[in-house]
Formats: structure tokens, sequence, C-alpha cells
């Protein structure tokens, strides 16, 4: 089975379990950029319950392609997304192995385009968890797919009940902040690496079913 992925920014554990799942994951570069997607947010986990946190882009037109939106530099968002990651996590069992490596993308690296910023990131992810799976790139946006492809493309959304995804089976794991809000299922990759480390694939592969 192959799998049709839409970008997105530091994505749920739900995007990443359904890779496990796939032979090859497309992901989707020709759609029209679309707000209020996991495309520009993600989800944390601060003291106060799950947060949001939104990459500014600057206006697109409406057949804007996602490989084409660019990133605007308004609202010092670099600034305010790292100190809240350091606020969420900083005390977290992982944190320290992985900061130094995320630190730079809010810092130093500075995307022009958002696929690349949110591409950039998978691969880290991919590093951290030792995850080995085979990404390609569409040519073209295809509306009609072969029995054997998923399109997941807009099933994967903050809007949408992951509880739906049947083939999708989250699995409970420590959160800094469980003691008082209890276990938030579903939240950015980085929320399972940072408490997780090194067991993060595991969390994934038994959220995929394996």
């Amino acid at each position: 089975m192959n799998i049709l992925l839409s970008s997105a920014y530091l994505p749920p554990v739900q995007y990443f379990a359904r890779m496990l799942q796939a032979q090859a994951i497309y992901i989707e570069q020709h759609d029209h950029y679309v707000k209020q997607t996991y495309r520009n947010r993600c989800s944390i986990v601060s003291a106060n319950g799950a947060m949001p946190l939104t990459i500014p882009v600057e206006k697109p037109d409406s057949k804007c392609f996602m490989r084409d939106v660019r990133i605007a530099e308004h609202g010092n968002w670099r600034h305010l997304h790292w100190q809240s990651i350091v606020s969420a996590y900083g005390s977290s069992p992982f944190f320290e192995y992985y900061e130094y490596e995320l630190r730079p993308f809010y810092h130093e690296r500075k995307f022009t385009f958002l696929f690349d910023m949110n591409e950039a990131l998978r691969e880290l992810i991919f590093s951290w968890v030792n995850l080995d799976v085979n990404i390609c790139y569409t040519n073209d946006y295809r509306t009609e797919l072969p029995p054997d492809e998923v399109d997941l493309r807009e099933c994967i959304h903050p809007k949408k009940d992951w509880n739906t995804d049947t083939d999708f089976q989250p699995e409970p794991y420590y959160q800094v902040f469980d003691a008082k809000l209890g276990f938030i299922p579903n939240q950015s990759i980085i929320d399972l690496v940072f408490n997780m480390g090194n067991e993060s694939i595991l969390v994934l592969q038994r959220c995929a079913g394996r």
C-alpha cells in the first residue's frame, strides 16, 4: 500500500504512524494551499493543555500551489514558537538531547518556502526516531488514485476527529503535564520524541498496529 499525504509542520503522531503502514509515501506539493491545516500548524502540550503554533505565510492567491507558499516574517513567530517549545518541553526527559538540532530552525536557519521547512523538519524527525520509509513527491495533483494508494491528504487535519481513522490506534505515553492534564493524544511528533526519546519508534509502531 502507498499513501498520499499533505505537507505538514511538525505533524501529529498519527501522520508518522500512518507512514509505517505504507510501502511508499507520496507527499503532495501541487495542492492548493488551505488555511487552518497542519500545513503550517502544529499542536504541542503546554501546562494549560494543547497549544497550537502557526507559521504565518504571505497571503497566497487562490491558485497558489503548496510548493510555492512563502513564509511571512511578521509577528516574531520564530521566537514565539521556540519559547513555547522550551516552556512546554524544557523539563521533558529528552529535550536536552534534541534541542541543539531543532533550535537552528528558529534562529539561524531561515526558509523562504513553507514546504522546504516542513520537509527539513520531517527529515530531522526521521533521524531522531530512526524511521526508514520511502518518501516520494508528487509531480502533479491527482484526483483519481490506483487501488493500492490511500489518500490521506485531507484526512489528517486539526479540525477533523482523528478517532474516525480506524487505522490509527493512539498509544498513551508519558507527558510532562499528564499528572495535571491527563494524557492528550495525537499531538505534534515533538511531544512524543521529547518525552520518549529512542522509544518513540516503538510507540509509533503500536499506534500503527504493528
